[in-house]
């Protein structure tokens, strides 16, 4: 049986990360904006008012979080990278997906917002040395992490939002 929480399993990160281990995850993040693209085409209000499980956002929740939580962190690797171990500020996703414009905005909004972003996010990314991935940070709520660890959880998140609106969209026919 699926799991509609973590269609493509829980994050799991890897320790000693190879350069094109990197690369690869660099590419995952690059392709986000265009398989979100792809997820929410042609679906209808009645469809981006759907939660992709019981309980769970609506896909337009979906989509508006994802930038959300992307500019996160990509402030916070650009305060990595210029800081000594810098403390990052927490947010809460949960109150930020019932805030407004993501409850109701077009979501072309947040479309045009990520694409933006991760073009901006991977160009830095590219620009990275090895060693630049071992620098970290301190999150109040979780405590130390490395860019290296930040850019896996990265690419496995726009692929796990991704995956809630298709696996809904293959439940449902749509």
């Amino acid at each position: 049986m699926e799991d509609l929480s973590y269609p493509i399993g829980k994050f799991g990160p890897e320790s000693g990360l190879t350069e094109a281990k990197r690369i690869a995850l660099i590419n995952d993040i690059s392709s986000v904006p265009s398989h979100l693209r792809e997820a929410v085409n042609g679906l209808s209000k009645h469809q981006l008012e759907t939660p992709y499980r019981p309980g769970g956002w609506t896909v337009r929740q979906v989509v508006h979080h994802l930038p959300d939580s992307h500019m996160n962190a990509y402030i916070r690797f650009r305060l990595t990278l210029t800081e000594s171990e810098p403390t990052v500020k927490p947010y809460e996703q949960s109150l930020w997906a019932e805030l407004p414009d993501a409850k109701s905005a077009d979501i072309e909004l947040s479309m045009r917002l990520l694409d933006g972003l991760h073009h901006r996010w991977v160009f830095l990314l590219r620009s990275m040395k090895p060693d630049d991935f071992k620098r970290t940070f301190r999150h109040p709520e979780t405590g130390i992490q490395t860019l290296e660890y930040v850019l896996q959880m990265y690419a496995w998140h726009g692929k796990h939002h991704v995956a809630h609106i298709t696996s809904l969209r293959n439940r449902m026919g749509w």
